[in-house]
Order: C-alpha cells, then sequence, then structure tokens
C-alpha cells in the first residue's frame, strides 16, 4: 500500500496539502460539446509563512479529454505573490536550504506531470522569491515565472 501511495505522490496524482481557489477563468478554444480550453486564475495562501498569498495563472485542456480528467495541460503559467497580511518569517524558513521548498503542487496529467510552486529565501536581500514550473517523472519543462515578496 504504501509504495502506491509513494507511486501517487511522485507522479502528482495526491492533491497538494494547500488548497487553491478558482477566481475566475478565460477561454482560449472553443469545444462545441465539451469544456473549453481556458486559463485559470487560482490563489492560495503560503501555508508557512503568515500574510502571502499567491496568485496563478496556468493553462488548462478542455475537450472531451480535459472534461474526464486525462488531458496534459499545457507547461504555460504564471505566478504574482502579495503580502495580504502581517509577515512573520518562521525560523525554519529562515534557514531554509538553497533548492528551495515546494509549498503548492497541482496535477497537470492524469499521473505523471505536475505544477509545482517552490519559495526561496533571500536572507541578504530579505525577501522572499516564489517560483512556479512544470515537471514530469522523465522529463520537465524549463518554462517557469518568479515573484518576489520584500519583508518590511
Amino acid at each position: 500500500m504504501r509504495v502506491v501511495v509513494m507511486a501517487l505522490l511522485l507522479c502528482g496524482v495526491m492533491p497538494s496539502p494547500v488548497a487553491s481557489e478558482v477566481i475566475g477563468t478565460v477561454d482560449t478554444v472553443f469545444h462545441m460539446f465539451s469544456r473549453d480550453d481556458d486559463i485559470v486564475v487560482e490563489a492560495f495562501d503560503d501555508p508557512e509563512v503568515p500574510g502571502i498569498t499567491c496568485y496563478l495563472s496556468r493553462a488548462r485542456k478542455g475537450g472531451v479529454k480535459g472534461m474526464i480528467g486525462v488531458a496534459e495541460d499545457p507547461s504555460d503559467a504564471s505566478i504574482e505573490c502579495v503580502q495580504t497580511g502581517p509577515i512573520e518569517i518562521p525560523d525554519d524558513v529562515k534557514s531554509g536550504k538553497r533548492d528551495g521548498k515546494r509549498v503548492f503542487r497541482k496535477g497537470t496529467s492524469l499521473i505523471f506531470k505536475s505544477m509545482q510552486v517552490v519559495r526561496f529565501y533571500d536572507k541578504e536581500r530579505e525577501t522572499l522569491i516564489y517560483m512556479v514550473y512544470s515537471d514530469r517523472v522523465v522529463e520537465g519543462s524549463p518554462k517557469n515565472s518568479i515573484t518576489v515578496v520584500k519583508i518590511k
């Protein structure tokens, strides 16, 4: 059983422990009898740093495959994170590793592809950097987007 759960986690099928809220969508490709291709805007709060909300815009495949959940979404995404309240950086974030901490993950295909957001802390400049990118079990995409929040 553990092997199955680990395989699902690695493939991005299991949901992120951080829930996102859909803010809105815009259609990009019309499909007559199924869901249109679209761009969805979602928001989530940083699970470890209160006072920061991140907004993602990402492409989502429609059609019959998209409607039943077997289409692979494109790797295109953009991110903007903003201060929405007082920010207090926990000590474990301040002493974080240089390769970033995953704060959000969403499956973008049936089993092998996911979109992730990682957070970096730049102590010298007192900033948090958030980067969104897409990965697969075998090969990811170099497409990415970053945003920076200055800690005041």
